[in-house]
């Protein structure tokens, strides 16, 4: 049984590394990333990236916009990462206007294994096609799994994501994540990401988690009250 648990964790890691590792490769930089634990592989990778660039938030609702503004004044791709069950649908408000102003998201919602939907498991919501016609891609990942062709799946998917221009001329180009997003109309992508339990005895391989702090948002030349000005 525990070699069972080991291997199901040994792929975990490794498919999640190689994911984060393709994103950050094809060029996305900017990861907002809300707490929670079926997404915590995800989180702990995006924070290890000496390349990835952190933005922690307890809220999605507030992250997705965060996201949002982001992505529309860098005019690339950004990442929302959150963890299952109704998470997802807080992303909501933001991918319609993402969508809508042909913003390039990349929504990354953590899920419940196939197995474990529609059974009554907790923190369990169905989340195909979550978003509707509100993003310009869907695809639901296959479980994490370290085999070598399964490898070179993910990393294609990842690629794709945000370069969709070279997905669509697969004779130039195989790769799949980071294309999408940046299409010509740019518009927000989804994949919910299903992943089975981690155990907080693995997460002692990581290093501490040190998010980006907030930029200051508020515009100096707006009248705020003191504990603002203060802070």
């Amino acid at each position: 049984m525990a070699t069972v648990s080991s291997n199901i964790q040994h792929s975990l890691s490794v498919s999640v590394g190689a994911f984060v590792d393709e994103l950050v490769r094809s060029g996305v930089r900017h990861f907002c990333v809300c707490p929670g634990s079926r997404s915590t592989p995800l989180a702990l990778t995006i924070a290890r990236h000496p390349a990835a660039k952190l933005w922690m938030h307890i809220d999605e609702r507030s992250a997705a916009f965060f996201g949002l503004g982001l992505a529309k004044t860098l005019r690339e791709p950004v990442v929302l990462v959150c963890t299952s069950g109704t998470a997802a649908a807080n992303f909501m408000p933001a991918v319609v206007e993402a969508f809508s102003a042909r913003i390039p998201l990349v929504v990354l919602t953590a899920d419940r294994p196939h197995e474990l939907r529609d059974v009554g498991a907790p923190q369990t919501i169905n989340q195909i096609n979550l978003f509707g016609a509100h993003v310009k891609w869907f695809m639901d990942l296959a479980e994490p799994d370290a085999a070598p062709e399964m490898l070179r799946y993910t990393r294609t998917v990842a690629d794709r994501l945000s370069r969709w221009p070279a997905a669509a001329r697969p004779a130039q180009c195989i790769s799949t994540a980071r294309t999408v997003s940046r299409c010509c109309p740019t518009a927000p992508l989804r994949l919910p990401l299903p992943r089975r339990v981690w155990q907080a005895t693995h997460m002692s391989r990581y290093p501490p988690v040190r998010a980006r702090p907030m930029p200051r948002l508020w515009p100096r030349w707006l009248p705020t009250c003191a504990p603002c000005r203060a802070a």
